[in-house]
């Protein structure tokens, strides 16, 4: 059978399946040693811990883990390429493949697909502040996987 995956609201969600990210943020962030500990903590039991803690991720933890494909449409401008590449990096973006097209009536297309596990903010944030530079016209998320 094909997993299916579903977004969805935390406040529809039964108490042990939020709890379980709870446990889970608590052992990541080194607060507390043991599964025992954080459950213990948190109000959960070992048992439900285990039962979910595989299948209940963060949406932002799910993003971290993968490239994504940005489009860019860039004004042909000497610079604004290491303008972007520099941006990427400032949100700690590791870029992978660049792919630039010849500029046509000023204006060039780039692909470039980042790495963003080391990313220090959310996606969205890093789109927005690309789309902030001057010179770059348009950028789309294109794929990610």
């Amino acid at each position: 059978m094909k997993e299916r995956y579903y977004l969805v609201r935390e406040d529809i969600l039964p108490e042990a399946i939020v709890k379980t990210i709870q446990v889970k943020q608590l052992l990541a962030s080194g607060d507390v040693k043991t599964v025992h500990e954080a459950a213990e903590q948190i109000g959960l039991s070992r048992s439900a811990f285990y039962k979910y803690k595989d299948g209940i991720h963060l949406i932002n933890q799910l993003e971290r883990d993968r490239i994504v494909n940005i489009s860019l449409d860039l004004d042909h401008q000497s610079g604004i390429l290491s303008k972007v590449l520099a941006v990427i990096a400032d949100y700690g973006g590791n870029v992978l493949t660049i792919q630039q097209s010849i500029p046509l009536q000023g204006r060039a297309n780039v692909v470039i697909s980042v790495e963003m596990s080391r990313l220090s903010e959310e996606l969205g944030s890093l789109l927005t502040g690309l789309q902030a530079l001057s010179g770059v016209k348009r950028v789309r998320l294109i794929g990610q996987g």
